[in-house]
C-alpha cells in the first residue's frame, strides 16, 4: 500500500493535487488472473452525526453465492467537495478491506474508476492504494459525453472524453436508466463490463454493489468498537 499522504489531505487544492499524480499510476490492463471472489463496496453516510458506513460483501463470482458481509462505521475525513469523494470514502474502505476472512480478487465499488475529470474516481483511488483489481459501478455520469444506449439489457455505448474512452454506458435492465461501468485499477475496459454483466441478475445493480448497497442502508442494531473505534456489525 502506498502512502498516507495519499488519504489525508488539509485542503481541496491539495486533494486535487493528490488526484492528479495518483493517477499516473492507475493501471488499464488485463493480468489474465482468475477472478474467482468478489468484493461488493458501498459507502453510505450519516450527516447528522457525520459518521461514513461502509458496507463490504463477498460473492463467489461464479454462482454469486454470498460468503461474508461486514459493516465498518468511522467519523466522515472529509468535507463533501464534487469530484473529490475519495477521500472520504477511500480511508474507511480500506480499513473495511482489513476486516475480510480472504482476499478477493476483484474489488467493485459503487463509484466511478477512470470515469472522472481526472481519472480518480473511488475505484481508482483505493484500486491503487490497495494494490487490487478494481472496477467502478455508478449510477450518475460524472464526465463524459455518450450516446444513449439501446433499450435492451446489455445495450451499450462508449463513455468519451477529450477523444479518450473513460467507461461503458450499460442497459443493465431493459427499459431503466444506464449504469457507467469504468475500470478502475489492473483491468481493462473490456473485462470490467464483461464481469458487471456477469453479476446481473433481475436488478439494475450487479448483486455485489445491489447487496453491498442494500446493507449500507439497514439499520446498524447492536455493534462493537474494535481497538481503533471502529464499529464493526458482524
Amino acid at each position: 500500500m502506498l502512502e498516507k499522504n495519499y488519504l489525508w489531505p488539509r485542503t481541496t487544492a491539495e486533494a486535487v493535487a493528490l488526484q492528479k499524480e495518483l493517477r499516473h499510476k492507475v493501471r488499464i490492463k488485463d493480468e489474465g488472473r482468475a477472478i474467482r471472489l468478489i468484493a461488493g463496496i458501498d459507502v453510505g453516510y450519516d450527516p447528522a452525526l457525520n459518521i461514513s458506513r461502509c458496507a463490504i460483501v463477498l460473492m463467489e463470482a461464479q454462482t454469486l453465492e454470498l460468503s461474508f458481509s461486514n459493516i465498518v462505521e468511522q467519523p466522515t475525513p472529509f468535507p463533501y467537495v464534487p469530484g473529490l469523494l475519495s477521500f472520504r470514502e477511500a480511508p474507511i474502505i480500506l480499513d473495511t478491506l482489513k476486516t475480510l476472512p480472504r482476499q478477493p480478487d476483484l474489488l467493485m465499488i459503487d463509484g466511478h474508476g477512470i470515469a472522472h475529470p481526472r481519472r480518480l474516481g473511488i475505484a481508482s483511488h483505493v484500486g491503487v492504494l490497495a494494490n487490487m483489481p478494481a472496477v467502478g459501478v455508478a449510477k450518475k455520469r460524472l464526465a463524459g459525453v455518450y450516446k444513449e444506449p439501446g433499450p435492451n439489457k446489455g445495450d451499450t455505448s462508449a463513455l468519451m472524453d477529450k477523444g479518450e474512452k473513460i467507461g461503458t454506458v450499460l442497459r443493465s435492465k431493459t427499459n431503466v436508466k444506464p449504469l457507467f461501468i469504468s475500470p478502475g485499477h489492473r483491468i481493462s475496459h473490456e473485462k470490467a463490463l464483461e464481469i458487471v454483466m456477469a453479476c446481473l441478475r433481475k436488478h439494475r445493480l450487479p448483486e455485489p454493489t445491489r447487496l453491498a448497497d442494500r446493507l449500507s442502508k439497514k439499520e446498524s442494531g447492536p455493534a462493537r468498537k474494535d481497538g481503533k473505534g471502529r464499529t464493526l456489525i458482524l
